[in-house]
């Protein structure tokens, strides 16, 4: 049973890594056809393999301006891999089974299990089910509140196409537009969009498992309501840590650049009071690994992209479409340090004792995105020779799927395109296999060894 147990994880970790790749491949293939462009030329193959990457990625650098490059043809061929890369290749293949009304066997069942990291195979179907609901409905709404701003500038059929477009792009963290490569900037003023935005924004990154939570608590509140009983919310654990920690960045991020910024004639200084704060509260919620942006990275002060940084390093929440190492791993390695520094045995958060195998996979998916970031930004600046900020930033923003960038991305030699573009696949790929196989891979080996001592710190 143990062998077979192995076997079934080792097939959902090559499933999702090959699954992904094999979404690369085509969508370079298809973006290579000379139909995929306006001008009906081939695109060089490095540009369609980084456009394939950074959509099934979720990330948004690009080498090309999305606008005035690709053709109709091309920016559907996007918008589907940027659907697939959000949802990811377990839940994307799971619905395509249901869409043709074949069986879910007992195989495919433990890829779900694997993938949504849960402990039981009920149910499974149903949660997938509902993840897609949930995301058309949200998707829907949000594109149908982007057409009352586009329509009249665009005009009825372009405009349903960009709020469609712009919608997908936004719940998934993607942040690739079709505004001719200036991104949000001219929105930076319209509430509106910005509302809708970081609205989808932070309900694709915020995670599943926290929507299912919120609901669940919801219907559980109603049934007893009808019975005359109290009424409390009372999320779980994961809930709870996600939602406020999520919460604690996004104000913490919009209040540090408006506090460091305020002043900087090339950010906020020459807006009014209302649309300093609107920019700032945007900026804080893009860099949960968006990567829209209503005013250009390289302004920033040096000092503020430093912080910056850290917070795309984070991103969203655990099973939701952010990148990063998530908000849940940070809390879990700085509650581990502080209970250390209190002197207790075990991770405390919230008045819960923290399993210790969830802690050592924190520390591991820490651990992995610190090394693969180094290691990355390193190459980059060998084989580019270029300012050490800018490449920092760059290589966060890929491996942390954000797609941020300081005016950076355009001026890449080949190299430095092709280390980008591991870096967006092992950024989307690595802390998701890893955390899978942590997860599920039990010990097998009985054996015990004696205890050793060494010098700490």
């Amino acid at each position: 049973m143990k062998k077979k147990r192995r076997f079934i994880i080792m097939t959902t970790t090559r499933m999702i890594m090959l699954g992904f790749l094999a979404a690369i491949l085509i969508g370079t293939l298809l973006l290579s056809l000379p139909i995929a462009t306006k001008s009906r030329t081939v695109t060089p193959l490095i540009d369609t393999l980084f456009t394939a990457t950074t959509s099934i990625c979720v990330t948004g650098l690009s080498t090309v301006v999305m606008a005035e490059h690709w053709s109709l043809f091309g920016q559907v061929v996007i918008l589907f891999l940027i659907q697939f890369g959000g949802l990811g290749i377990v839940t994307f293949t799971t619905t395509i089974l249901l869409v043709l009304g074949k069986r879910i066997s007992l195989k495919e069942r433990l890829l779900l299990q694997d993938a949504y990291n849960l402990d039981t195979l009920q149910g499974l179907v149903r949660i997938t089910i509902r993840i897609i609901k949930g995301t058309l409905v949200v998707e829907g709404v949000g594109a149908l509140l982007c057409c009352i701003r586009f329509i009249p500038q665009y005009h009825f059929f372009q405009g349903i196409w960009y709020a469609v477009f712009h919608s997908v792009s936004s719940f998934c963290n993607a942040g690739i537009d079709l505004f001719g490569g200036e991104s949000l900037i001219a929105y930076r003023g319209d509430v509106l969009i910005n509302l809708v935005t970081m609205a989808l924004i932070i309900l694709g990154g915020i995670g599943f498992p926290v929507w299912w939570e919120f609901l669940e608590n919801l219907k559980e509140m109603r049934r007893k309501k009808r019975r005359n009983e109290l009424v409390r919310f009372r999320p779980n654990l994961h809930f709870r840590i996600a939602v406020s920690m999520t919460v604690f960045l996004i104000l913490s991020g919009a209040l540090l650049t408006l506090f460091l910024e305020y002043h900087n004639p090339q950010t906020l200084q020459p807006l009014p009071f209302g649309e300093k704060v609107l920019a700032s509260l945007f900026q804080s919620v893009t860099l949960r690994t968006a990567g829209f942006q209503t005013i250009p990275q390289q302004c920033f002060k040096e000092g503020t992209s430093m912080i910056y940084l850290l917070l795309m390093f984070i991103g969203g929440s655990p099973s939701g479409t952010a990148g990063g190492i998530k908000t849940v791993t940070i809390v879990l390695v700085i509650a581990t340090v502080l209970s250390t520094v209190a002197g207790r045995s075990h991770t405390q958060v919230l008045r819960r004792k923290i399993a210790p195998k969830d802690v050592r996979k924190a520390f591991a998916v820490f651990g992995m995105g610190l090394g693969i970031m180094f290691v990355l930004v390193a190459a980059l600046m060998i084989v580019e020779n270029a300012y050490f900020l800018d490449s920092l930033y760059e290589m966060v923003s890929a491996t942390a799927t954000v797609g941020l960038s300081r005016d950076f991305t355009g001026s890449l030699s080949v190299a430095g395109k092709i280390l980008v573009i591991v870096g967006m696949y092992l950024g989307r790929i690595g802390p998701i296999t890893m955390a899978l196989a942590i997860n599920t891979r039990h010990e097998n080996n009985k054996t015990a060894y004696p205890e050793g001592r060494v010098l700490v710190g």
